[in-house]
């Protein structure tokens, strides 16, 4: 058992103590609250104020601008929600200092703070000669799903509770932006 595991299990243990104690206490010297058939009746309710009147709709924008050297932005997503947004490596960094910098550094050295109490120390997301030739989706499936989904190691927690699908293409979009030699799609 390494030191990681050590550490989680006497927290998860410590844990369960501290819950077990506060469960199995001696009963406190609060009087007890009446029963129902002791108590005073409530009063009649208020009747709730009447919701605000909905807003007026929104004017239509014009299919072309006043300015014909305006350009027109395209909108934000897609009409279609099933539909497959591009992957945006800027928009995935975010989510890469969240997730995954502790382990796998902010560059992806491998270097996070993380990485000292590791073994199997974490990928190096920079190094193109190992990253380059890994399919989108194996990387999709060891963020969604965790390492193990990949034979690797059990420390790669499935990310796919926190991050959506889309999230997780932009950090794949971010990891590929890392690797050195450059990815060629």
């Amino acid at each position: 058992m390494n030191a990681i595991q050590r550490c989680m299990l006497s927290t998860a243990a410590g844990a369960a103590l501290a819950l077990f104690g506060f469960g199995c206490g001696e009963s406190s010297d609060a009087p007890t609250p009446p029963k129902s058939a002791e108590r005073a009746p409530l009063p009649p309710a208020a009747k709730p104020p009447a919701p605000p009147p909905a807003p007026p709709a929104p004017a239509k924008a014009p299919d072309t601008p006043a300015d014909p050297n305006t350009a027109v932005e395209a909108p934000a997503t897609p009409a279609d929600p099933n539909a497959v947004v591009e992957a945006d490596a800027k928009v995935g960094k975010a989510d890469y200092q969240i997730y995954c910098a502790s382990c796998h550094g902010e560059a992806g050295e491998g270097d996070g703070p993380v990485a000292q109490a590791l073994n199997p120390k974490p990928a190096r997301h920079n190094d193109g000669a190992y990253m380059n030739p890994l399919t989108d989706d194996y990387l999709f499936k060891v963020i969604k799903f965790g390492g193990l989904s990949v034979g690797k190691s059990s420390m790669m927690a499935p990310l796919g509770g926190s991050l959506s699908d889309q999230q997780i293409r932009n950090v794949i979009a971010f990891i590929r932006s890392l690797a050195d030699p450059p990815y060629q799609p």
